[in-house]
């Protein structure tokens, strides 16, 4: 069982060709308690996915007037039916709409109602009048062979606006360039999605439960 963090499916597909379709993925948060969940087959004839809604609970996508969006359109994930969140200790919660609590994720339902999550809505850039979520390019180079892990975040650009930036631990006696990567995203992404920088560290600043400190990289 998969939990904590994005699975990318590069990751998935990996492990599943190694050890067998016995990997489950899960998706929730603190406020929430978990909200979806991903078999092995959804994780093999939909990569990426986070499954479909767990027994009574509601999961709603919704926009920032609090409409709920169509299908394949992407907006703010709200959970209810679960754990009921009182709030913060330190005081404060998440937003609340017609019982549904925000779980602070954006993401969008496929036509077979799996739910696709596409980034921390702080973490979502507008790149020359474009939404960019970093989780996707993150996806792309992770799986890239001369690549054993990534983080991308955004950062200010005096054409776009904003542009993303990329921070790579390659691959075991891999020598991979900037130039080499930045290519591989403009020939499977739009051009706004291509790094501005992409620089090469030798690993990735972590919490104690694994999630890359992204603010961290800037320092």
């Amino acid at each position: 069982m998969c939990g904590g963090s994005a699975l990318h499916p590069h990751v998935s597909d990996a492990f599943m060709e190694r050890f067998g379709d016995v990997l489950v993925n899960v998706y929730g948060a603190t406020e929430v308690g978990w909200a979806t969940i991903a078999t092995p087959d959804d994780l093999r004839e939909a990569p990426g996915t986070v499954g479909r809604p767990s027994l009574r609970l509601t999961i709603r996508i919704l926009a920032e007037d609090g409409r709920e969006l169509p299908t394949g359109e992407p907006g703010e994930i709200f959970v209810g039916g679960g754990l009921r969140f009182a709030g913060y200790t330190g005081g404060g919660g998440k937003q609340v709409r017609d019982g549904l609590t925000s779980t602070g994720d954006l993401g969008h339902f496929d036509d077979a109602g799996r739910l696709f999550v596409d980034g921390r809505a702080d973490d979502m850039i507008v790149s020359g009048g474009e939404n960019v979520f970093p989780g996707e390019v993150e996806a792309l180079l992770g799986g890239h062979p001369d690549v054993a892990e990534t983080s991308v975040t955004g950062v200010d650009d005096a054409e776009f606006g904003q542009r993303l930036a990329a921070y790579v631990v390659r691959a075991p006696g891999a020598g991979v360039g900037a130039d080499d990567l930045k290519a591989y995203v403009k020939e499977h992404l739009a051009r706004y999605k291509v790094p501005r920088d992409v620089h090469f560290v030798d690993e990735l600043p972590r919490t104690s439960t694994g999630k890359v400190r992204s603010k961290a990289l800037h320092g």
